[in-house]
C-alpha cells in the first residue's frame, strides 16, 4: 500500500481544487479518516500524517483502536448505526456521533450523559434507498424539534450517504438536498441545534460533496486503503 502521507497529499490537492471551483476555503473542510478496514498501526500512521479526526462504524473496531492509540491523539467519530443497548459502552470513547436517527437513541444518550454534551449529526436518508438508515428530509425539522429539551445533545449538523453510482448528477442532487435541509434547521436558531455542519462525501464522491457544501468528508480506502 502507498503511504498514508502520499495519499493524503493527493486528497488535499483534490480538496483544494474542489474549494477553488466552488469558491470555498480549505479551512472549512475536515477530513475524517475512516479506519474500519485497517489496523491500529495503519490508523496511527494516518494520525502521524496529520489526520486529526478518526471514524469507526463498529464499537469493536473503535475500542480495539483505542487500546493502542491514546484517546487524545485524535477526535473520534462513530459513523455507523448505534444500537441503543450499546450506547453506554460507546459514549466514553467518542467525540462525535454521525448516526442520530431516532428518538429512542436520543433518549438513551441523554440518560447516559451527565458531565458533557455530545456533538451529533442527524442521519438523513435523502435518496430514500431501503438499504440506508436515516430519517427522510421531510422529518428532519420535526425530529430536531423533538430534541429541543435534550441538554446533553448538540445537533451540529446533518449527515447522509449518496447512492453508490457513476451518475454524478444524482449524487449532486442528494448532497444539494441535504444542504437545503441544513440551512432550514440553521435558520430556526434552536439553541442546541446550531446545525452549521454537513457530513457527506466518501472516497468516491468527496469532491462533489465539497462543491455542494460538505464540511466533514469521511474518507477511508482512498486515504488508508485496506490491510485487514
Amino acid at each position: 500500500m502507498n503511504s498514508v502521507k502520499s495519499q493524503l497529499d493527493q486528497i488535499n490537492m483534490n480538496i483544494r481544487e474542489a474549494c477553488e471551483k466552488s469558491g470555498r476555503s480549505v479551512e472549512d473542510i475536515k477530513i475524517i479518516g475512516v479506519t474500519k478496514y485497517v489496523s491500529p498501526s495503519r490508523t496511527k500512521e494516518a494520525i502521524d500524517a496529520g489526520i486529526k479526526h478518526i471514524g469507526e462504524n463498529r464499537m469493536e473496531g473503535l475500542l480495539h483502536k483505542q487500546e493502542t492509540i491514546l484517546r487524545h491523539q485524535a477526535k473520534w467519530h462513530f459513523i455507523g448505526t448505534l444500537q441503543t443497548r450499546k450506547v453506554k459502552e460507546v459514549l466514553p470513547y467518542i467525540d462525535y456521533l454521525h448516526s442520530l436517527d431516532r428518538l429512542s437513541l436520543a433518549k438513551e444518550i441523554e440518560k447516559r450523559l451527565t458531565d458533557h454534551v455530545l456533538d451529533c449529526f442527524v442521519q438523513v436518508n435523502v435518496s430514500g434507498e431501503e438499504s440506508k438508515h436515516g430519517i427522510s428530509c421531510e422529518d428532519v425539522i420535526p425530529f430536531i424539534q423533538e430534541l429541543k429539551e435534550f441538554k446533553h445533545l448538540r445537533i451540529i449538523g446533518l449527515m447522509t450517504m449518496a447512492p453508490f453510482t457513476d451518475d454524478q448528477g444524482l449524487i449532486r442532487h442528494v448532497f444539494r438536498k441535504l444542504k437545503e435541509s441544513q440551512l432550514e434547521v440553521q435558520n430556526m436558531k434552536i439553541e442546541n441545534a446550531p446545525c452549521t455542519e454537513l457530513s457527506m462525501g466518501m472516497s468516491n464522491d468527496y469532491r462533489i460533496a465539497i462543491e455542494e457544501g460538505a464540511t466533514f468528508v469521511r474518507i477511508g480506502t482512498a486515504l488508508v486503503g485496506k490491510d485487514l
